[in-house]
């Protein structure tokens, strides 16, 4: 009788164990889905902050018509690789548009008029406001990642893990090395 009482604790433990670690592996997926959200809608909001930006420079500044338009290319390109789902390219194609944003606020320095026009200079700072926010989410996502690929990893909760099909995420991360490069100012 004892032998199947201590059996039946052990079942139950190990049940219990087997709850806890898919709910806690639930837990972080969630989060981490909620994180990649976060950043789905400041890019939403980058993306929609782009055509108003490009429309009001445009005038102003003929000799940066070809950053204008690979701006608007790459707000293309994300905006299609957001849509198809296809994170990874969006994490490339985003540190691209990012970089080219920054080269465009320095541009806009170089033309006193622009810098002085009230809409320009509202979007220019809802635009940095939004690279901000940005910045954070990612961070968040990325906290969030390290988190829930960690406990991935970690033994016994690995096998929980690989027996339920839980599979890793990716960081979002800067891809190329040139984006990496401190922008260049000339005045």
């Amino acid at each position: 009788m004892p032998v199947l009482y201590i059996s039946l604790a052990v079942v139950a433990a190990i049940v219990l164990w087997l709850v806890f670690v898919y709910n806690g592996l639930i837990r972080l997926r969630n989060r981490t889905q909620e994180a990649w959200s976060d950043i789905d809608v400041q890019l939403k909001r980058r993306h929609d902050l782009i055509p108003n930006l490009v429309n009001s420079v445009r005038g102003y500044m003929e000799h940066e018509r070809n950053l204008l338009e690979n701006i608007t290319r790459a707000r293309s390109q994300a905006l299609s690789a957001q849509e198809a789902g296809n994170k990874e390219e969006l994490g490339k194609i985003e540190s691209q548009l990012g970089t080219m944003l920054g080269k465009l606020q320095i541009a806009v320095e170089a033309y006193p008029d622009l810098k002085a026009n009230q809409n320009v200079s509202q979007l220019m700072d809802e635009l940095s406001d939004t690279e901000n926010k940005i910045q954070a989410a990612r961070r968040f996502y990325n906290t969030q990642v390290r988190d829930f690929n960690t406990k991935m990893e970690v033994f016994p909760t690995n096998l929980v893990a690989q027996s339920l099909h839980f599979t890793k995420f990716a960081f979002f991360e800067i891809a190329e090395a040139s984006e990496r490069e401190n922008i260049e100012v000339k005045l």
